[in-house]
């Protein structure tokens, strides 16, 4: 039937029990299915990831020049990744770099909410937030 019409016959599900058969344009089929590919490809949402360093000892006036820029990313729709990093003997300020994420992500609750929060990894102090759905 297939030679008849000029048309290729297509297995569309061979694992089917008798196998799914189609009469069709085999390049026309392809080509259908790369243009769908490419569509949902575009569609996806890719995630921008923004980080923000602080020391353990950042000034109220540098705190605050970082949360404006935290502010416009949230705003912008991408997470934000706030870090703060010790440097030598700094490390036993850990209280203290807990404390300004933690203030940080209290000013920042009506943008977005913390997705993980404060955590210790190495010589870093690392929390995620991401924003909220308009």
């Amino acid at each position: 039937m297939a030679e008849e019409q000029e048309l290729d016959l297509v297995e569309i599900s061979p694992n089917a029990n008798p196998p799914v058969c189609k009469i069709m344009d085999y390049k026309k089929f392809v080509y259908e299915q790369k243009k769908r590919e490419k569509v949902m490809k575009s569609k996806a949402t890719k995630v921008i990831i923004k980080e923000i360093r602080f020391g353990p000892n950042t000034d109220d006036h540098d705190y605050e020049f970082k949360k404006k820029h935290a502010i416009k990313f949230l705003k912008d729709g991408a997470k934000l990744k706030a870090y703060v990093f010790f440097k030598g003997r700094s490390i036993i300020y850990k209280d203290q770099g807990e404390i300004l994420l933690l203030k940080l992500a209290q000013e920042l609750e009506d943008l977005g909410k913390v997705e993980q929060m404060p955590k210790l990894e190495g010589k870093r102090m690392i929390m995620f937030i991401a924003p909220k759905k308009k």
